[in-house]
């Protein structure tokens, strides 16, 4: 297992599939500001030009306000980039090659769904952190796997910080916190919002009384 720094805590902020690189920028700055823990980059719908573009776009944003920037499902274009690291799904290519690619001081994260087991096998081939979810129904993504508190309980041993995603709230990431996650992984709950800084705010006060 890769060392892990001091465990982080709050939100871990993913960007929403923005077209204009500009308008991203925008979008994110404040909320990077606002006090976002981590950022990940993930936009489905770009070519590989738009994602490398962004992708630096946001690296050197990141840097001026002292945020980790990870990549989405692409170790390479983190690489190229100098992010911090990288999040890898199930069909991405494999913790252990981002490992390998990326280095030790990288932070690799992977999901895990609701499977310990896929937990467990991240972590031994090298993962910085493990993603668990969804939690509830998420506007983001079409889910049919569910995660529960216990799951997050129960990972506790692992040693790495965990992080919950999928339709959380402010209003219902309480329990989620409580059982055990680190950092809550949001999307359109925060991009969509009418005021979204206020609404970081919120998710990161439930981290001060997560009952």
């Amino acid at each position: 297992m890769s060392p892990t720094p001091a465990t982080p805590r709050g939100v871990y902020l993913i960007t929403p599939d923005e077209p204009d690189t500009a308008r991203l920028l925008a979008r994110v700055e404040p909320l990077l500001a606002a006090g976002t823990t981590w950022l990940q980059y993930r936009n489905k719908t770009a070519t590989a030009a738009l994602r490398r573009e962004q992708a630096a776009a946001l690296q050197a944003l990141c840097v001026r306000h002292g945020v980790p920037l990870l990549i989405n499902d692409d170790a390479p274009l983190a690489q190229a980039v100098g992010a911090a690291g990288v999040h890898i799904g199930e069909d991405d290519g494999g913790v252990a090659a981002a490992r390998a690619l990326l280095g030790p001081a990288a932070l690799v994260g992977a999901s895990c769904y609701d499977e310990p087991a896929l937990a467990r096998e991240a972590v031994a081939a090298g993962a910085s952190y493990v993603a668990f979810g969804a939690f509830f129904p998420s506007r983001s993504k079409a889910t049919t796997r569910r995660a529960t508190p216990e799951l997050l309980r129960q990972s506790a041993a692992l040693g790495v910080p965990r992080v919950a995603i999928g339709g959380l709230t402010p209003d219902n990431v309480g329990p989620v916190i409580a059982a055990g996650a680190d950092l809550v992984a949001v999307i359109s709950s925060v991009f969509e919002a009418a005021d979204p800084v206020s609404t970081l705010h919120a998710y990161l006060a439930c981290f001060k009384d997560p009952a």
